[in-house]
């Protein structure tokens, strides 16, 4: 019983921890971000800036945070485990080398080439149009960011796979923070707000490298950069990074095909999508990467150990964790749209028209969130296992549904089609995933987890008809107002969905508040160094 808890315990911190400081990037990307709505509006110039900012950042979670990380981390945290410190770090550093080399050859080709690049990821830009040219400028500015977040990203799973979770996380936050200084500090010397935004991209890659690097440098397992080689391990891991690159990154291909296909709907299309996904991917980014980055050295240690019902259980803590803030975040969404969208990027040259049509974007994105964060939950459960085969095939099947429901709901429903079809093919991809892993015998979900999860629906439902009922009074109108009083109104609405799902998860016997409060009190003097 004590390991188990031991375990629990692990898990909920490295949750906690990786959590807590994601959410605190997400807070200051959305900063971030509402300064380039109030200066760039939702036009032309924003919607060439995303598309220079979704090839290199495409590149880090599909590479750098997908397939790298889900095919590295297995491998290292297996090696650390079974053949010592000084293998694991051998091992580590010949993966940075080749990297390295491989993501230069890349940029070099990329900066070559890329007016064709961009042809293709926004093949809906006129050719002699201000969109496509100023797209092609700002990309070769934002491209050199591939290589040092790739970069980045295997440090931060060296890191990972040391169980320190809180250390590789925290060095994201860089990423906005250099991102917000650029837009005021680098303007006066580029000329405009596009291309200090774009050279701020760059620079954050440096700052985040520079801090992982330190970070491992510091926890004792320096990296070195070797001549690159192709070892059996290196080739192993490349192989896996291969079949993975789908499995682990659809969701982001999803999203590179939301974008080709947006770049011929009217100008602007590219900006609602983006805005609306930036909201989604506060919940999406904190609760999946969360759940992701901790599960797979978890589950992977579990399955070296041969420990069968240790993986089983930490899987179905994962989904517990996650789905708890995952149902009431996707429902409030789908209720309160317009308000977050009014309330936070509604400034400047960024209209009501803009907030309202981000809105729709915002609600289609919604309805796949539990599915979204569902896949980094149950992916992990072939990744550890050294099966990258079936998540690839399961993701070449959901990449070509969403590109059929892309064409089949972009006339009718504009800037709200590529979303909503996104949304669709992950339910698609998580009800297969599941399927498969429940087949194998390598998912057992409990009858306590099925009942828990039902009734945080049954809660977050609860929680959806109270926002409704409020935003038909005068709280709805003011949220969307000019003014400080729509923060208020969202502000109010805020709490009360937080209070009415607290309460519908207190009556309906999923988590007792008291305890909970309890538990965080007792963290908190821990971390004093006081007792409880």
């Amino acid at each position: 019983m004590r390991r188990f808890r031991s375990r629990r315990s692990r898990l909920l911190r490295g949750f906690l921890t990786v959590g807590g400081w994601t959410m605190l990037s997400r807070v200051l990307g959305l900063v971030r971000d509402q300064l380039l709505a109030a200066f760039l509006g939702a036009g032309p110039v924003q919607d060439a800036y995303q598309v220079a900012f979704r090839l290199p950042n495409m590149f880090r979670q599909l590479f750098g945070e997908g397939a790298l990380n889900t095919a590295f981390v297995p491998l290292f945290s297996g090696m650390l485990a079974t053949e010592g410190p000084d293998r694991a770090r051998r091992f580590a550093s010949e993966t940075f080398s080749v990297l390295l080399t491989w993501l230069t050859m890349i940029a070099v080709l990329g900066e070559v080439f890329m007016p064709q690049v961009v042809r293709v990821i926004a093949a809906g830009f006129p050719l002699d149009g201000d969109r496509y040219h100023m797209a092609v400028t700002l990309s070769r500015i934002t491209f050199p960011y591939l290589v040092l977040i790739c970069a980045a990203a295997l440090v931060s799973g060296v890191l990972n796979g040391l169980h320190r979770f809180g250390v590789a996380a925290a060095a994201y936050v860089s990423f906005n923070v250099v991102g917000i200084a650029s837009i005021f500090l680098l303007t006066p010397l580029t000329g405009d707000v596009a291309r200090a935004a774009a050279w701020g991209v760059t620079a954050s890659g440096v700052a985040q490298l520079g801090l992982l690097l330190l970070a491992v440098r510091r926890a004792g397992f320096r990296l070195m950069l070797l001549p690159p080689r192709l070892t059996a391990r290196i080739h192993t891991l490349i192989r896996r990074m291969a079949i993975g690159c789908l499995g682990s990154g659809v969701s982001q291909i999803n999203l590179l095909v939301d974008t080709i296909i947006a770049s011929y709907l009217p100008p602007g299309s590219v900006s609602f999508i983006y805005f609306a996904d930036r909201i989604n991917q506060l919940p999406l980014g904190v609760l999946g990467a969360a759940a992701g980055t901790t599960l797979l050295p978890v589950l992977s240690r579990h399955v070296a150990a041969e420990d069968h019902d240790g993986a089983h259980g930490a899987q179905n803590r994962a989904i517990d964790y996650a789905m708890i803030l995952t149902l009431p975040a996707a429902l409030g969404m789908m209720v309160l749209a317009q308000p977050i969208i009014a309330t936070l990027f509604q400034h400047g040259a960024f209209t009501p028209r803009d907030a309202m049509l981000s809105a729709q974007s915002l609600r289609a994105f919604a309805i796949g969130l539990p599915a979204f964060v569902l896949i980094k939950v149950l992916a992990p459960g072939f990744f550890a296992r050294g099966d990258t085969a079936t998540p690839v095939r399961v993701g070449l099947f959901t990449l070509t549904l969403n590109f059929v429901l892309n064409l089949l709901l972009m006339h009718p429903l504009h800037h709200a089609g590529p979303p909503l079809a996104s949304s669709l093919a992950a339910i698609v991809n998580v009800a297969t995933l599941g399927f498969l892993l429940r087949r194998r015998g390598i998912l057992r979900i409990s009858t306590t987890t099925l009942s828990r999860v039902g009734r945080m629906a049954l809660a977050a439902l609860g929680m959806a008809a109270v926002l409704m009922m409020l935003d038909l009074t005068a709280l709805g109108p003011l949220a969307v107002q000019h003014g400080p009083l729509r923060i208020m109104a969202l502000g109010v609405l805020v709490m009360a969905g937080m209070l009415a799902y607290g309460a519908g998860l207190q009556v309906l016997g999923v988590m007792e508040l008291r305890v909970a409060a309890a538990m965080l009190r007792a963290r908190l003097a821990r971390r004093r160094g006081r007792p409880a």
